[in-house]
């Protein structure tokens, strides 16, 4: 395993899904502000400390992709990146119901509860929106991880 081109793979994994976050209201989407929400889990909005845990996550999963493929579960190619997107995707939604046990923003009331896969967020097209996402972080991160 290359715990460096894994880093790196899951930071352009991050800076892509970034760029869907952003772009998804003209797509039709809900907005998609997870760093909005990291930034409020611990009190006062503070979007920088949002921003790194955006970034750290993305570290911590480059690294856990890797780790797989270098088990030999699955590979850095498109379609090994596409599953790992959507698994990661079905993990990750289950984990924002549980959000409202650890997120002080949404128990004092101050930030809504995102839901499982963030659908009370845009219902059904934060489902998709979050999906879409997913996969194209698990692409870009297979597709850098295999270029490293």
């Amino acid at each position: 395993m290359n715990v460096f081109g894994a880093i790196v793979a899951g930071l352009v994994g991050t800076a892509v899904f970034t760029m869907v976050m952003i772009l998804a209201p003209g797509m039709g989407m809900p907005k998609m502000d997870i760093v909005g929400m990291l930034g409020t889990m611990f009190g006062k909005e503070n979007r920088a400390l949002g921003w790194m845990m955006h970034a750290m996550m993305g570290i911590i999963f480059g690294l856990i992709y890797a780790f797989l493929w270098s088990r030999g579960i699955l590979s850095p190619t498109l379609v090994g990146g596409l599953i790992f997107g959507a698994g990661h995707w079905l993990i990750v939604g289950m984990i924002m119901g549980m959000i409202p046990m650890m997120h002080i923003g949404i128990r004092r009331g101050e930030v809504k509860a995102p839901g499982l896969w963030m659908t009370n967020n845009g219902g059904t097209m934060a489902f998709v929106g979050g999906l879409i996402g997913h996969l194209v972080f698990g692409m870009a991160t297979a597709m850098a991880y295999s270029a490293i």
